[in-house]
């Protein structure tokens, strides 16, 4: 589990083809790995990593088919700058939202513009995601946790602060930038419970959760 709040840029120091997925040696850079052990999960431009082996100053990690076929990792390059953080203590602060590292879909910054000091970034999603984005929502970007200022279909609008920026690799992204999208947990585990009401309504009898429970409680408007 993690937060959405980057820890450090690292960089891709080498890739190895294995038998029809990839080995990935990551440069932790200035990521502190005092507390991290063999078999440690580490967020890779948003995508959940098993640290299989330590060097000191990165991790070697195996990224299955699967992963290969939801990321951008199969085009990965070396040398490629990602983003990176460690999995969350139960002593730590949530200062972001809950992130899974789980990638949900690849999407693409449509446009970028300065607003004030702040970066203004469109983004198009997957049609088939934008039913768990909602404006004001969270959202992660290639690992970080974001607020979506505005929804218009599948396009989001998102604005960056200058930490934000500084801290990650968001600054460095233009319209034709491919990105890692993570929906809300939240939103993906509420329409499956939902299908499975109208699917069953014994089922959804005995649950209790029904469309006039959510809306009564505050999570639908009427």
């Amino acid at each position: 589990m993690f937060t959405g709040i980057i820890e450090a840029i690292g960089n891709v120091a080498a890739i190895e083809q294995a038998q029809g997925d990839m080995r990935l040696y990551i440069r932790t850079n200035t990521l502190d790995l005092s507390d991290v052990k063999r078999g440690d999960s580490i967020a890779t431009n948003g995508v959940c990593l098993t640290a299989v082996e330590l060097t000191g100053d990165g991790f070697w990690a195996d990224v299955s088919r699967e992963s290969l076929a939801h990321t951008r990792f199969a085009s990965l390059k070396v040398g490629e700058k990602v983003n990176l953080e460690k999995a969350l203590m139960a002593s730590g602060r949530l200062g972001g939202h809950i992130v899974t590292g789980h990638v949900d879909g690849i999407g693409k910054v449509i446009e970028r513009r300065e607003d004030a000091r702040s970066i203004h970034l469109v983004v198009e999603a997957p049609a088939a995601l934008s039913r768990y984005i909602a404006a004001k929502g969270s959202i992660t970007v290639d690992g970080v946790s974001l607020t979506v200022n505005s929804v218009e279909g599948a396009l989001l609008t998102l604005n960056i602060v200058p930490h934000t920026a500084q801290e990650t690799l968001l600054d460095r992204y233009v319209a034709g930038t491919e990105v890692h999208l993570e929906v809300d947990i939240i939103a993906r585990y509420m329409e499956r419970l939902l299908l499975a009401g109208r699917a069953d309504d014994t089922q959804e009898q005995q649950s209790g959760l029904t469309l006039a429970t959510l809306a009564e409680h505050g999570y639908m408007k009427r």
